[in-house]
């Protein structure tokens, strides 16, 4: 038997790279003392997110573009050494704009990139839009990446199962209810889509699902936390609460897809010609 330590990070970055650099290091290590070979740490881990979900470009000037295989990027491969880390970022696409990514990483350089697809309220003020989701094969097995809203979408997880994907890695910097706060975010509404949305896309495609957030605060915005790893039959192994944390898990990745697949296949057992209705456009 083969089995995956993982882990989800919940944690609180900022503007301030050197500190965002401090604070990965800090868990990196922590990940690797425990046994850990994926780690996934958030949306904006670097950098930063947005300080509001309106149009916050008269605040400031947004977190600091960086190049997928720029200086800052080989930083976080060196500090990843044998782990395999995913990490989110804004990423300075090569025509010029900017694209809300996240990268996957270990000591001999970038494994996989993926730019957000989906955008929340005003994001798209700040970044452009992806337009793809994909698989790739890592040392801990093929992985695909979404990020935040992303997963939002049963088609975004779909696809990256579809294209072969054991482990679903999904960073979020996902906030507490913008109307009607709770008091407690262990009551707050979009906690609990947060939480729901993690434990079917699992469900949905069986594969293993590694979600990391953003804890804290940051501008107008407060982070629900609850980072966490699902099984393939929608179950949580490990959660961090609303605090930050390593939520960490130790899991036989081949065997668990074989045991959630092997009566209701639900990737098998798809009728896509089914799957349409009148007036569809790509259907």
């Amino acid at each position: 038997m083969s089995t995956l330590r993982m882990a989800a990070v919940a944690a609180e970055f900022g503007r301030d790279l050197e500190e965002d650099f401090a604070v990965a290091e800090r868990l990196i290590k922590e990940a690797r003392a425990g046994g850990v070979r994926l780690l996934a740490l958030p949306e904006a881990c670097l950098g930063g997110y947005l300080l509001s979900l309106d149009d916050d470009s008269a605040l400031d000037a947004g977190p600091p573009p960086l190049a997928a295989d720029g200086p800052e990027i080989r930083r976080l491969a060196a500090l990843a050494g044998e782990l395999t880390v995913v990490a989110g970022y804004c990423e300075a696409g090569t025509d010029g704009r900017r694209y809300n990514s996240v990268v996957c990483v270990n000591g001999d350089g970038v494994l996989g990139n993926h730019r957000k697809v989906h955008q929340p309220l005003s994001e798209d003020a700040s970044y452009a839009s992806g337009d793809r989701f994909h698989a790739f094969d890592t040392p801990v097995g093929r992985i695909g990446m979404l990020i935040c809203y992303d997963k939002a979408f049963p088609e975004s997880a779909r696809a990256l199962a579809l294209d072969g994907a054991e482990i679903g890695v999904v960073v979020s910097a996902w906030p507490g209810a913008r109307t009607n706060a709770a008091p407690d975010l262990v009551n707050d509404r979009w906690k609990r889509r947060f939480d729901l949305f993690d434990r079917a896309r699992a469900l949905e495609n069986q594969i293993v699902w590694v979600s990391s957030n953003q804890s804290g605060t940051f501008g107008s915005l407060r982070f629900v936390g609850s980072a966490k790893v699902v099984d393939p039959g929608g179950e949580i192994l490990a959660d961090t609460g609303v605090g930050a944390g390593l939520a960490i898990a130790e899991l036989d990745v081949a065997r668990a897809l074989e045991t959630a697949r092997r009566s209701m296949g639900h990737l098998r057992d798809r009728r896509p010609e089914a799957y349409t209705y009148a007036g569809a456009v790509g259907a």
